[in-house]
């Protein structure tokens, strides 16, 4: 479990769910299956778990366990998958948007610029057919930069996207050593590995189509919860937690609160407190947890 991958904010996110023994719940992202198992521990025998998971690789970590339901496909399709198994209402719903460290650690997936013969892959499902490697090779340079820029709040995001435009022109980027070498006149020492981390995180993100799913997977969470149910999401980076900021806040993705003729507050959600991040001992057990947010909030 914990090589796979070691959950961020376990007992936290499974707090805020303050789980119904006989509650039916959904885990978005079950991965090593760590917020899962912790679920199914505090359910009750008529408690009912379902639990998403793209990859393939997830399912060698599934627990032998009849309370869980276990669907192979992403979050996206929720209220689609939900359906097919006859549910109409949830009593809660957690994501752990990370990554799992499980995908950091396999060379073959791409998702670590510490591999130099790496392909460029980054599928989170490996029957998808968009790796990195074909945006790197079919983007133009245009469409690079919209990427960097949007989703890697890349500051260097047009002149790195021209780089990868005149490299790839003379030899396909394919390698995490191939893609270093192509932006090295943007990559400064001191700031490489951040700068690397954030063209890394644009692909990543572009890839598996991560905020357009979020999105989806928040609206239909909404729909799908009774009152009184909640939603649990750890985002790792400031796109995520600005949507899942506003989405909680608003029941939007713009933020703004709606008001009735009196001045009252319309959003469908309320705020269960502040937003959660780990503490200094997790940070020292599991460092990958250090950018993890917990927010956590009731449907009204």
């Amino acid at each position: 479990m914990t090589t796979y991958h070691t959950p961020a904010l376990l007992e936290a996110s499974i707090d805020g769910l303050s789980l119904r023994p006989d509650g039916v719940y959904v885990d978005a992202t079950f991965g090593g299956g760590g917020h899962s198992r912790e679920i199914l521990r505090r359910l009750g025998p008529e408690g009912r778990l379902y639990a998403f998971d793209q990859d393939e690789d997830a399912q060698a970590n599934l627990p032998d366990d009849r309370r869980l339901v276990f669907v192979h496909g992403n979050f996206r399709y929720l209220k689609n998958f939900m359906r097919y198994h006859g549910v109409e209402q949830i009593d809660g719903l957690l994501a752990d948007l990370g990554v799992s460290s499980h995908h950091f650690d396999d060379e073959g997936r791409g998702f670590s610029f510490r591999f130099d013969e790496g392909a460029l892959d980054m599928r989170m499902n490996r029957r998808a057919s968009l790796r990195a490697a074909d945006v790197l090779a079919t983007y133009s340079q245009e469409d690079l930069a919209s990427v960097l820029r949007r989703y890697g709040e890349l500051s260097q995001a047009g002149r790195a996207a021209d780089l990868i435009v005149k490299a790839r022109s003379q030899q396909p980027v394919e390698t995490v050593a191939r893609l270093r070498e192509a932006l090295a006149p943007v990559l400064q020492k001191d700031r490489e590995k951040k700068e690397l981390a954030k063209v890394f995180q644009a692909l990543r993100i572009e890839v598996n189509g991560e905020m357009e799913a979020l999105e989806q997977l928040l609206r239909q969470a909404l729909e799908l919860l009774r009152p009184g149910g909640r939603l649990a999401i750890i985002s790792y980076h400031s796109l995520e937690d600005r949507m899942v900021k506003n989405f909680m806040r608003a029941g939007n993705f713009e933020g703004e609160v709606e008001q009735d003729f009196y001045g009252n507050r319309l959003s469908p959600l309320r705020n269960i407190g502040k937003v959660i991040v780990p503490t200094a001992a997790e940070e020292a057990a599991n460092p990958r947890a250090r950018s993890a947010k917990l927010r956590i909030a009731e449907k009204i």
